[in-house]
């Protein structure tokens, strides 16, 4: 690996850890600059997973107080999640990609109205709930989005940001910080999951990838603070133009 190729997939691995960890959407910056350091764009998908953790739990922990609490119901949406992307990863091992990816550009066009509508449909949400005596919160059977999400993102990955971040946004109200942190935590685990199944089998090139994953804890612990302090209606502005130039950007790459 030259010195070139090194330096790029540091600055891609920044770019695109600011960008997971405040919004999603990373593989955009760093799926390209790792087939332009000459990866096959299936050992690609492998690696950049597998770079992707890092960061991501690091941004997680940066703000660990806006998490909900760790509890029963917590703990099993967790475990529930980092099943799907296991399954999601074992997938991937087993069967092309091109079938799947044709499905990318609706997940994410979904995901972006989603998150434009989160604050209203979560207050929906809420209230139907409580009349209802029942309330929504972080838990498996509340948020039976969660299994798909984490299937692909095991699978895949690219965009799985802004469908966990759409997702958290419903049982946050659409509280953007905490909605964020709680999708760092679910897309890092997720991530993690995955990487540990694509290691055991072999399919992860070391050297381009912890190139990319020295980047992306930089950027991710950066992208971390600035979701801190920016305000939340920026970053739903960022959110919804990230989610559309995804979906525009798969559509062109995968439908056309």
């Amino acid at each position: 690996m030259t010195l070139h190729s090194i330096l790029m997939l540091v600055l891609a691995g920044v770019g695109g850890g600011m960008l997971s960890s405040m919004v999603g959407g990373a593989a955009v910056v760093t799926y390209p600059a790792l087939l332009a350091a000459g990866i096959p764009p299936l050992t690609a998908t492998t690696c950049n997973l597998t770079a992707s953790f890092p960061g991501v739990f690091l941004a997680a922990l940066s703000d660990r107080k806006q998490l909900p609490p760790f509890d029963r119901a917590f703990i099993g949406m967790l475990a529930a999640s980092m099943i799907g992307a296991a399954l999601g990863a074992g997938l991937l091992l087993l069967t092309p990609q091109r079938v799947f990816a044709l499905l990318i550009p609706v997940l994410l066009g979904f995901a972006t109205v989603l998150c434009a509508v989160a604050e209203p449909v979560g207050q929906w949400l809420h209230a139907r709930a409580l009349k209802q005596g029942r309330t929504i919160d972080f838990s498996v059977t509340n948020l039976k989005m969660l299994l798909p999400v984490s299937f692909y993102g095991g699978y895949f990955g690219a965009g799985v940001g802004v469908l966990l971040l759409g997702v958290m946004s419903v049982a946050t109200r659409g509280d953007y910080r905490s909605a964020n942190v709680a999708k760092n935590l679910v897309g890092s685990l997720n991530s993690g999951t995955a990487a540990a199944i694509f290691i055991l089998h072999g399919e992860v090139i070391w050297p381009q990838t912890l190139a990319l994953a020295a980047g992306t804890v930089a950027g991710g612990v950066a992208g971390a603070w600035l979701a801190r302090i920016l305000p939340r209606s920026v970053m739903r502005v960022a959110v919804v133009a990230t989610g559309a130039a995804l979906t525009a950007y798969f559509a062109w790459r995968y439908w056309f």
